[in-house]
């Protein structure tokens, strides 16, 4: 009977630590929870209309492509960073005036407008030749 006893108890001991494992399991599986937007990402139409602009319509990123699309007229909008340098934005404000292509001034880094494209990098200017299904020329006034 002791060994009885000794063989049940060395069986509860094991279900014991069998339930440990499994129940330590349990506790480190977490749900996923999706997180809700802010009001600030709710508000701003620019970063949706910009984003839908990359997916549907035809982009460009960067300065250099940007100011030879003004120069030779096939730009409808450039998106400047608020970052971005300054020789660089002074460029695309004159070479937008010149002709006559509306300019719009992203309120976030070029980290953030990069982001916003779907790229891993940071973009200082985006040059719209096509907006696609994107209302972002209405946001511009043109």
């Amino acid at each position: 009977m002791a060994e009885e006893k000794e063989e049940i108890s060395e069986e509860s001991d094991v279900e014991e630590i069998a339930e440990e494992v499994v129940g330590a399991k349990k506790k480190k599986t977490k749900k996923v929870v999706r997180r809700r937007k802010t009001k600030k990402e709710k508000e701003k139409p620019l970063t949706s209309a910009i984003r839908l602009a990359v997916e549907s319509g035809k982009v460009a990123f960067g300065a250099r492509s940007g100011l030879s699309a003004s120069a030779l007229g096939k730009a409808l909008l450039f998106v400047v960073a608020s970052n971005a340098p300054s020789n660089i934005r002074e460029k695309v404000v004159q070479y937008s005036g010149v002709s006559k292509t509306p300019l719009l001034i992203f309120e976030g880094s070029s980290i953030e407008l990069g982001s916003v494209c779907g790229k891993p990098f940071p973009v200082s200017v985006l040059s719209i030749y096509d907006a696609g299904a994107s209302p972002i020329l209405d946001l511009a006034g043109k």
